[in-house]
């Protein structure tokens, strides 16, 4: 069998270990440069490969294509592999064939990567347990090399776009508001489909934990019912089997086995994170984890890097990384959760943004906006009339030495860019890890 792989990253490197250990024979294939840590990987094992180019004749006779979710369908290579019939699948489809493991999936426009760490935070203290998908080692390597009785997973539609057998046993949708639309021909429907993929392939014997605050999961649900057990979370109404809040404590009942958790020592803060807890908590509840290490788990979880971090406080004026906010919906979270003046750092590539919901937000809260992008005019038009001062600039160390001289004692900076990283950064770790060095620069 041959599998040939595009893209030499992380998932794509996994899935050739994974497969050449399997008995394919494996071809990588990078449009780009491929990172010398993976070609070192690729040269010790004897795994062919290229760079910087896609030779179609070693591509299209394949059995399978792998290829990583960054790769969008509307390429021409990719129409002509699935012209011949050569089926395309994802790293956690190819990879899930080759473990037994019991998996837990977590996808979401927000909330992704924080509610899949905090799961894994509380399940390993009592269970073995790999956390990989779109955060850490790939899933394919980890399976080849630690083989765990259960993972977590964090899942992009993109990932879940390419599945075909692939089936969490536990499934959750954390929200799902309009994001990446210009993969989706600028259609939510397509990208609401696609989120909801994850419980495509699950039975009755499944479960799917969902925000039934969120009125497209509830919508689409009522639409297009799915075979797995429901088990929803709400901030608003009382849930018979899930869970909701009641005079701050989050209340968990999954077949009449009620547990009580209070939220007043959760590590994290914002509303948003007491969804992420609940979620967290429900799959930890179905596990069997004692309430005890849930509760202890929740207290002391230390969050996840550029999502709303709080860096250092320089004059009593609190900097805070909300790096991984690269859409709307994520910065709405951060602001929501700001509880003094704040001098607000955003921009970059936008998706197609709607920058209406944040206005109470930006007139409640905002004294001034500093624009971080090749081209702010959006921004500016947006919210020029809404704050006394707007700034704009096109680099980290500026953005941030013009944010000390505008905030005052009390006040916070806050990085949330609300836009993708690329017009001037490599990725939004990048983007993050130059704001903390130009912080700790001042």
């Amino acid at each position: 069998m041959r599998l040939v792989i595009l893209g030499g990253g992380e998932s794509g490197v996994g899935a050739a270990l994974l497969g050449k250990n399997n008995g394919y024979d494996v071809f990588v294939s990078d449009k780009g440069k491929i990172k010398k840590k993976y070609k070192d990987v690729l040269i010790h094992n004897g795994i062919e490969w290229e760079e910087e180019q896609h030779t179609v004749s070693k591509i299209l006779n394949a059995d399978l294509v792998m290829k990583s979710p960054g790769i969008p369908d509307k390429t021409v290579l990719v129409k002509d592999i699935r012209e011949k019939g050569i089926l395309v699948v994802s790293e956690i489809e190819f990879a899930s064939q080759f473990t037994d493991a019991l998996i837990v999936g977590v996808t979401g426009s927000n909330g992704k990567t924080t509610t899949a760490s905090l799961t894994h935070h509380i399940l390993k203290q009592e269970l073995e347990v790999g956390l990989a998908g779109n955060i850490g080692d790939s899933f394919a390597k980890q399976i080849l090399e630690k083989n765990y009785p259960n993972y977590v997973l964090e899942i992009s539609s993109f990932q879940l776009d390419d599945i075909v057998a692939f089936k969490p046993h536990i499934a959750i949708i954390t929200n799902i508001t309009p994001d990446h639309l210009d993969r989706y021909d600028y259609q939510f429907q397509n990208y609401i489909a696609s989120k909801f993929r994850i419980a495509e392939n699950q039975t009755q014997d499944d479960y799917l934990i969902y925000d039934a605050d969120d009125d497209v999961i509830a919508n689409h649900l009522k639409k297009h019912p799915v075979q797995s057990t429901l088990l929803p979370f709400s901030l608003t109404k009382t849930i018979e089997n899930g869970a909701y809040i009641d005079q701050q404590n989050i209340n968990i009942t999954i077949d009449n086995n009620k547990i009580i958790m209070p939220t007043a020592n959760l590590a994290l803060e914002g509303k948003h994170n007491v969804k992420n807890a609940m979620a967290a908590s429900t799959v930890a509840h179905l596990l069997k984890i004692r309430k005890q290490t849930i509760r202890e788990s929740l207290e002391n979880f230390q969050g996840v890097e550029h999502r709303l971090e709080h860096v250092v406080k320089i004059n009593k004026v609190q900097y805070i990384n909300d790096s991984k906010a690269t859409n709307v919906n994520a910065t709405y979270y951060a602001l929501e959760s700001m509880d003094s003046p704040t001098v607000w750092i955003v921009g970059g590539q936008d998706k197609g943004n709607n920058y209406e919901e944040l206005f109470s937000f930006v007139n409640q809260k905002v004294k001034a906006v500093i624009c971080l992008g090749v081209d702010n005019e959006k921004l500016i038009s947006t919210f020029g009339n809404m704050v006394d001062t707007v700034v704009e600039t096109e680099s980290m160390s500026e953005a941030v030495k013009i944010a000390y001289k505008i905030a005052e004692p009390g006040d916070n900076v806050l990085l949330s860019p609300a836009c993708a990283s690329f017009d001037l950064f490599e990725s939004y770790e990048d983007r993050g890890r130059q704001f903390k060095n130009a912080v700790r620069n001042l």
